[in-house]
């Protein structure tokens, strides 16, 4: 899971800070800090996991880079 990235920011229309697994299409959490948003995450993240496993779906290997968003 660690080895995931994960991005983290504020977000004013949710008052929330928002944590984002970008390998894991459509994973994402939230918190009312930073701390909880990324034990969410990682929670997040086990699930995505696990629920691919159950239907068979590919799990993408973590890039182990920086992302490049345009």
């Amino acid at each position: 899971m660690d080895k995931y990235e994960v991005i983290i920011y504020w977000s004013r229309e949710n008052n929330a800070f928002i944590a984002e697994a970008p390998e894991l299409p459509g994973c994402m959490a939230h918190g009312k800090n930073h701390h909880e948003a990324l034990e969410n995450i990682k929670q997040a993240m086990t699930l995505w996991i696990r629920t691919a496993e159950e239907f068979g779906d590919p799990i993408p290997e973590p890039k182990g880079e920086r992302l490049i968003f345009a």
